[in-house]
């Protein structure tokens, strides 16, 4: 089997490569994909394009420019460029003169605060969707953002999130919640496992679980569909890969709503893709409380943070693992984590040599 830490994610797809709040009007913003840097500018107008980041002319970086109207001028030496890629043009250049050729230009698309590119080949654009972020504009949830760069392959992430196993790094902020899996099922191109999330403590939930699931507001749930006739399940976390991307939701009981609901990303950032940008759009949902939210924000935000933190020591200390060793030398035995892997690599391309 290939290794999966030397295989590329598939450029085929819409990938958010910057926030809309890093454009400006009349801005622009460099971005990388897998060690080709592409350059973003937005429009006085509003409007966002991509280009190679690279002038046609020198290789100048064209993130350094100068935005005019609804074009883009090289810093060096003025060659300007249209949101199509070709010259619009050379200030130095004959009149009726040939014009060079331009550079490659990507497709774009904004929605839910981020900017997404589709990467690969643009023929292909039009079949493929951007990916979705139904709860990022729900009324009923309020979603925080990350936005960090990794040291590692982007697969240590997709096996970190799907594998609960791994709560025990957390015990100092999660405290005795087991994760049981419930059941997996996979196909071509993704994979979705099932938890169920108990507290070890006792019968009385440990501060920890009523601050994750909202516990106050889940009780009254549980008690409303008690009197229904609804079965309950427990606390239930559903993680899925559907390539390329990854979402976390938890519900009290089957026919809840989302407590939270996490959509992630992994976008490789070098050319050999050891190192990634991690996105991430975590929603919450609104107590019946006004207000509650609001005033527990920073603290949500501060937890959160805190068990990312943790979990890119352990990714990043397994990246510099395969680094020194140079293979893959993990024993693994979670049959969840083996399927994703194959996953991974059926649906993944080989990395730039």
């Amino acid at each position: 089997m290939p290794d999966l830490r030397r295989v590329g994610l598939h450029p085929d797809f819409w990938y958010p490569l910057a926030r809309s709040s890093d454009l400006a009007a009349g801005r622009t913003y460099a971005a990388m994909f897998a060690g080709n840097p592409i350059a973003l500018a937005r429009t006085e107008r509003g409007d966002v394009f991509a280009l190679d980041d690279r002038c046609a002319h020198r290789q100048f970086p064209l993130h350094k420019g100068i935005v005019s109207g609804e074009t883009l001028r090289c810093a060096y030496h003025a060659w300007t460029y249209r949101p199509d890629g070709c010259l619009a043009g050379v200030p130095y250049l004959a009149k009726g003169a040939c014009r060079p050729q331009g550079v490659r230009a990507y497709p774009c698309s904004e929605r839910d605060g981020y900017v997404f590119v589709f990467t690969g080949d643009r023929d292909k654009a039009d079949a493929v969707a951007p990916p979705a972020l139904p709860l990022v504009a729900s009324p009923h949830h309020r979603t925080m953002h990350f936005w960090r760069r990794i040291a590692c392959h982007y697969s240590f992430m997709h096996e970190n999130l799907m594998d609960m196993n791994h709560q025990f790094l957390h015990r100092g902020l999660m405290g005795k919640i087991k994760p049981t899996l419930l059941d997996y099922d996979s196909g071509p191109d993704w994979i979705e496992v099932r938890y169920r999330f108990q507290d070890t403590r006792g019968s009385k939930p440990d501060w920890r679980s009523r601050f994750m699931t909202l516990a106050g507001r889940d009780r009254r749930r549980r008690r409303e569909g008690a009197a229904a006739g609804r079965s309950e399940q427990g606390d239930i976390l559903t993680i899925r890969t559907q390539y390329p991307f990854q979402t976390l939701t938890f519900r009290r009981g089957a026919g809840d709503p989302p407590s939270f609901h996490l959509w992630a990303a992994y976008i490789p950032y070098d050319r050999e893709q050891r190192s990634h940008l991690s996105v991430g759009a975590l929603s919450i949902e609104r107590p019946r409380m006004p207000g509650l939210l609001r005033l527990g924000w920073p603290f949500i935000r501060r937890f959160t943070e805190a068990v990312f933190t943790e979990d890119r020591m352990a990714v990043e200390a397994e990246q510099r693992a395969y680094d020194h060793q140079g293979a893959d030398w993990n024993q693994e035995v979670n049959p969840v984590i083996i399927a994703l892997r194959d996953v991974l690599i059926r649906n993944g391309v080989p990395v730039a040599a």
